[in-house]
């Protein structure tokens, strides 16, 4: 059963919960800003093929993080992180959505049943040089046949997360 705590904060089923972890050869400061400066994030977020277009980063409680993805053959799309929290550099506590051009949240472009939002955490932890990056999420608001859909994405989820994360410990490898 949820803490009162977690469902506060949205994650009141265990099982919904996603959670993925990836270490990194870069110290803890230098990955947490790779999330929150708009010319590092256009370098490695989302889908191996897509490039990224930063429309606002505003980096506080209620601030959004509205991005647009083209990918070679025209296709785009769009999503949201709605910050909730913000303990640089440790942890990002955000509302994740797709969304249209203009930051409203949107159903997922291919799944009516996934969820409108998901309620992320994403914790930094640093030792030895290395950064060890875990993202927790699950959906938010969301119905029981939303959770059902959410959990039987979690190998696509790993999938598409891991090659992110390869994206970006290719930047890291870059830029120290």
């Amino acid at each position: 059963m949820a803490t009162a705590e977690q469902k506060q904060e949205g994650q009141h089923r265990d099982s919904s919960d996603f959670v993925i972890t990836q270490t990194f050869d870069a110290p803890r400061e230098l990955v947490f800003q790779s999330w929150v400066e708009p010319e590092r994030l256009a370098q490695w977020w989302g889908p191996v093929g897509f490039e990224l277009s930063v429309l606002a980063l505003d980096l506080q409680p209620g601030g959004v993080f509205h991005y647009g993805m083209r990918a070679d053959n025209g296709y785009e799309m769009w999503g949201k992180f709605t910050y909730q929290q913000i303990e640089a550099p440790e942890k990002i506590v955000s509302i994740l959505s797709f969304a249209d051009k203009h930051g409203n949240a949107v159903q997922h472009p291919v799944s009516d049943t996934w969820p409108l939002e998901s309620f992320n955490t994403m914790t930094l932890t640093e030792e030895n040089g290395k950064t060890t990056m875990t993202l927790r999420s699950t959906p938010h608001k969301a119905t029981d046949e939303q959770h059902e859909t959410f959990k039987q994405g979690f190998e696509s989820m790993k999938q598409g997360f891991k090659a992110t994360f390869g994206q970006l410990a290719q930047y890291l490898a870059r830029v120290q």
